[in-house]
């Protein structure tokens, strides 16, 4: 007995931890600081601590009030029903029961990359296949719909990130909307919106809903999560928001209770937590500023909780950063050989990062390529 073919599925390349590194390095973890998985610098919001805490006694039963009471409380927060909210165990269930409701044996998803490598998986996952379009880095990695319909040949599923992971950019609203109008009745848009909240763009939302002149569409979803802005990736805790012609599908393809009774409570309470929120979007908004402004080589514009810079080779200058004690993200995994990504930290962070990294370019003597010269590859999958 084996496993069905798994030759064409790639392992998810995750953000190494600091435990993880200073065990491998003999050292002790106080000497590090890490900067690689987009986390929020300032922890879990201090609302949803309190939660899990009183919620821990009652984990025995079953979340079902909870998950009624945070979906009522996500449509509140966009102004929408019930029905339009899909809860999920993080943003990446969401994924899930997207393509569980849409895809056949055979159809296509298609994917930018550089990019997240989960939309490609979850695709294979439920026996679909993946194709990619390209954002070009001689265009700074700009999102329009063209880029997307010059490869687009009547997939299921269209995967947009906004912000996009590694690179920052987005994709204005009314490119979405375009790409919605040019492409097939049955392909639907996903909108991957995890760092929305660091963005000064409205939320695709509104295509779904038709405000702010926009007609109701329903061939779009939008995912969020609370793993960023909350601080909350450790309870996984993610949410689609999607016509509410689907909401029957939603039933059908959840997984029952997958967002469980701790993560629902603290989901809850960070919702309200404005000052939190608001304290994490100023702290990445002068750490990205901070870094445009001292770091030693070319830094993309970034409406993300990250940057990213183009540094000649990642590996070396990630690993050199690891070995001085800051933990940031080799993105030769993104097809982005030449650079890496930094998170935004706290002040204390963001400085450490920056001098250390100046140092390691002027230490390895490294030749960076200019913006127009593009490192990723793109091929079918």
């Amino acid at each position: 007995m084996q496993p069905r073919d798994l030759s064409d599925h790639v392992a998810y390349e995750a953000g190494r931890g600091i435990e993880e590194v200073a065990r491998e390095l003999g050292r002790d973890p106080s000497e590090f600081i890490k900067l690689a998985s987009n986390e929020n610098p300032h922890g879990p919001s201090p609302a949803a601590a309190v939660a899990i805490r009183e919620t821990a006694s009652s984990v025995n039963s079953y979340p079902k009030a909870a998950h009624a009471d945070l979906t009522t409380a996500v449509a509140a927060r966009w102004g929408v029903t019930d029905e339009h909210v899909w809860l999920a165990n993080g943003g990446d269930g969401a994924i899930d029961y997207l393509h569980r409701a849409t895809l056949e044996p055979g159809d296509d998803v298609l994917v930018p990359s550089p990019g997240f490598a989960y939309y490609g998986m979850s695709s294979r996952f439920h026996h679909g296949d993946v194709r990619e379009y390209a954002l070009e880095r001689e265009d700074d990695f700009t999102q329009d719909a063209d880029a997307v319909l010059e490869r687009y040949d009547g997939e299921r599923v269209i995967w947009i990130t906004s912000p996009h992971n590694p690179t920052g950019s987005t994709m204005p609203l009314e490119e979405i909307e375009r790409l919605a109008d040019a492409t097939d009745d049955e392909t639907l848009i996903a909108v991957d919106e995890a760092y929305g909240e660091f963005a000064d763009r409205d939320s695709a939302v509104a295509l779904i809903e038709g405000l702010d002149g926009f007609e109701a569409r329903d061939d779009v979803t939008v995912l969020r999560t609370f793993s960023k802005v909350y601080g909350l990736a450790g309870v996984r805790l993610g949410y689609a928001v999607v016509p509410e012609e689907w909401a029957d599908a939603y039933a059908r393809v959840n997984t029952p209770f997958a967002a469980s009774e701790l993560a629902c409570r603290a989901g809850l309470a960070a919702i309200d937590d404005e000052e939190h929120v608001v304290r994490t979007v100023e702290t990445t908004r002068e750490a990205r500023a901070y870094m445009h402004e001292h770091i030693d080589a070319h830094v993309w514009e970034s409406e993300g909780n990250f940057v990213l810079v183009d540094v000649g080779d990642a590996s070396a200058v990630a690993n050199e950063m690891q070995e001085r004690g800051v933990i940031v993200r080799d993105c030769s995994s993104f097809g982005l050989p030449g650079c890496i990504r930094i998170t935004c930290g706290t002040e204390d962070e963001t400085e450490r990062a920056v001098e250390t990294l100046n140092a390691v370019l002027e230490d390895l003597d490294l030749e960076t390529q200019p913006p127009g010269n593009s490192t990723a590859e793109v091929a079918d999958s």
